[in-house]
């Protein structure tokens, strides 16, 4: 028997084309570049717990959200390295402009209801 009864008014749809938590993900990243990335942490968490039970175009955001995470965490580590030669001071501040635009052109797409077309893309 099933138990959910998609006719009545009383029950909310599914969450699960709800577009806010990955918009909230994608805050989360904007505010982890002036919170020293503490906010970036709790954002892919996020990502991670709800990447299984989206629909496939959320799951592009996700998929792109994790990415973004990794990637900027291993530049920076690189740029941190590479301070002490003077390149980490170029690098570090490129890394901050390039997950700006990032969650930006993510943001977009999302905001379009449509999936990211290259979510496992490393630039942009």
């Amino acid at each position: 028997m099933n138990t959910t009864n998609t006719d009545d008014p009383a029950v909310p749809p599914p969450l699960q084309d709800d577009k806010t938590l990955p918009l909230v993900i994608y805050a989360l990243y904007l505010a982890g570049l002036v919170s020293a990335g503490m906010t970036a942490v709790v954002g892919v968490i996020l990502a991670y717990v709800s990447k299984a039970a989206a629909p496939e175009w959320l799951q592009s955001h996700y998929v792109f959200q994790i990415r973004t995470f990794w990637l900027s965490l291993l530049f920076s580590v690189i740029g941190c390295v590479l301070l002490p030669l003077g390149v980490g001071f170029v690098i570090l501040p490129a890394v901050w402009v390039w997950v700006a635009v990032r969650c930006i052109l993510g943001l977009s797409w999302l905001l379009k209801i449509q999936p990211y077309p290259t979510p496992r893309n490393w630039m942009i």
